[in-house]
């Protein structure tokens, strides 16, 4: 078959590059059943025919079941891409969970695709634990990881943003299942078009995919081109700085947790229960804070609120600031309102979250 690349034990050349990375990451033990997202593109296409020739050739032992979100926002072509994904992961043998969302209210394109992205996650957290797997995996490529780093540059993200997409985090706050990415370090998506071509498959395109009303959309229609012209191996570099950033970030992410430790107040007598998320974020000592570098100060206020909340959504960094606001001067009982409804108060000396 055309453009089909084979080494001396017949395996394409695509599927040996994902298992080396599957090896080098050390996932899944035998036995093991994993999720493979699955929307029928060319990306989760070539991850689904790589690993069914991996695990063909004995390579791979992991179980595989498919997973399929119709996020309701194309029509007929969404219900056909589904039905699409349905009978081709079939015919290879794989079980596919399908679900449908209902399109949500968003103000604005870039706003659908988030919200597009959360019930997609969400989805395959609930097939992923009905199904028994303990691992997703998401077919975000190279290409997608650039885009990613380039976007949040564009927004003002701080190191922990422009690390990118990491290969493997829990999917969701439970933290019994894990979202891997095998291609996002390796793979670009003109070979995962190329591998399937070469395979026969005829995968599925999105129109959403070409819509410039989406910034991802002329992000990489418009930008990375422009880029390559300076650096051909434009997005290369730009996922080898993701990874170098995501060093540097683990690392003050260490220190920020000693600092958060350090400033932790001893729990005192209370004449009422706080509440949840009150108690997982104990106040905290504003001399203690103050004295400390802002980059790790910032990160641990974060981590504290993050404990408070359960989360940092809608939580950007004029939130941090405002709390770090607090830490300046002798004047207590100001307040530092957050989205969502809490608050941290600075009472006697401390830092308060309040629900």
């Amino acid at each position: 078959m055309h453009g089909r690349r084979e080494n001396s034990a017949g395996l394409s050349g695509f599927a040996r590059r994902l298992g080396v990375e599957w090896r080098r990451r050390g996932w899944a033990a035998r036995g093991e059943r994993v999720l493979v997202a699955v929307s029928g593109g060319a990306d989760s296409s070539a991850l689904l025919l790589a690993l069914d020739e991996l695990r063909r050739a004995g390579r791979l032992g992991v179980e595989l079941t498919a997973a399929h979100l119709d996020h309701g926002l194309r029509g007929e072509r969404g219900a056909q891409d589904a039905l699409w994904v349905e009978s081709w992961a079939r015919s290879l043998g794989y079980e596919v969970l399908a679900g449908r969302a209902e399109p949500g209210e968003a103000a604005g394109r870039d706003n659908l695709e988030q919200s597009a992205r959360r019930a997609r996650y969400e989805f395959l957290a609930g097939a992923a634990r009905a199904c028994g797997a303990r691992a997703v995996l998401a077919a975000h490529t190279l290409d997608d990881q650039a885009e990613t780093v380039l976007l949040r540059l564009l927004r003002g993200s701080g190191a922990a943003g422009l690390a990118g997409m990491r290969p493997e985090r829990p999917l969701d706050a439970a933290g019994d299942v894990a979202l891997r990415r095998p291609l996002v370090g390796w793979a670009r998506r003109a070979e995962t078009e190329e591998f399937c071509r070469a395979r026969g498959v005829e995968f599925r395109r999105d129109e959403m995919n070409e819509d410039e009303g989406f910034a991802r959309v002329r992000l990489r229609r418009r930008v990375l081109p422009l880029l390559a012209t300076f650096n051909p191996r434009a997005a290369e570099a730009l996922a080898r700085a993701a990874d170098l950033l995501y060093e540097d970030s683990a690392a003050l992410e260490a220190l920020a947790s000693e600092l958060l430790e350090e400033a932790t107040a001893p729990p005192a007598p209370a004449a009422e229960t706080p509440a949840p998320g009150e108690a997982a974020a104990r106040p905290l000592r504003v001399d203690t804070l103050a004295r400390a570098l802002p980059a790790l100060r910032r990160r641990a206020l974060r981590l504290w609120l993050a404990r408070g909340r359960g989360d940092l959504r809608r939580v950007g960094l004029q939130h941090v600031k405002a709390v770090e606001r607090l830490l300046a001067g002798e004047r207590g009982g100001r307040v530092a309102e957050l989205p969502g409804g809490g608050r941290v108060e600075r009472r006697r000396g401390l830092l308060l979250f309040r629900r």
